[in-house]
Order: C-alpha cells, then structure tokens, then sequence
C-alpha cells in the first residue's frame, strides 16, 4: 500500500494498526521516502534468506542461540 505523507500524519493511529499485516510506502511529492513495516515482518524476511545457509543437523533455534551465548560466557 502507498499512501502521501500527509495522509499517514492525519491517520497515524489506523496506519500503525495496519502495518502489522502489510507494509504502508510512504511518498511525498510523489517519491517514496519511507516504509511503516512490522518489525515481525524482517525477521521473517532474514530467517527465509538464510533457508538451505544452515545446516540442517537437528539442531534448532535455540539450540544455535546457546551454543552462540555459551562462547561469549
């Protein structure tokens, strides 16, 4: 969705509703400047692009997360 910078100033409150289900393109004289998206949204983005990166040795998550915490402790 891409709406004017105005617009989004006049309705703030339903916008940040909105951008936990899609991302909201901010433009202003006509440009994109911005982009109002969930912070849920790049997590997801990261966690795809890394698909077929790890191994797949039945380790999980949180496994990976210990074993990077055990290192610095």
């Amino acid at each position: 969705m891409s709406i004017t910078a105005t617009e989004l100033k006049n309705n703030l409150s339903y916008y940040l509703a909105l951008a936990s289900k899609e991302s909201i393109y901010i433009t202003k004289n006509g440009r994109d400047i911005a982009v109002l998206t969930s912070p849920f949204s790049f997590k997801m983005q990261a966690m795809l692009s890394l698909r077929g990166i790890i191994p797949d040795d039945g380790m999980t998550a949180k496994d990976y997360r210990e074993e990077r915490i055990s290192k610095y402790l």
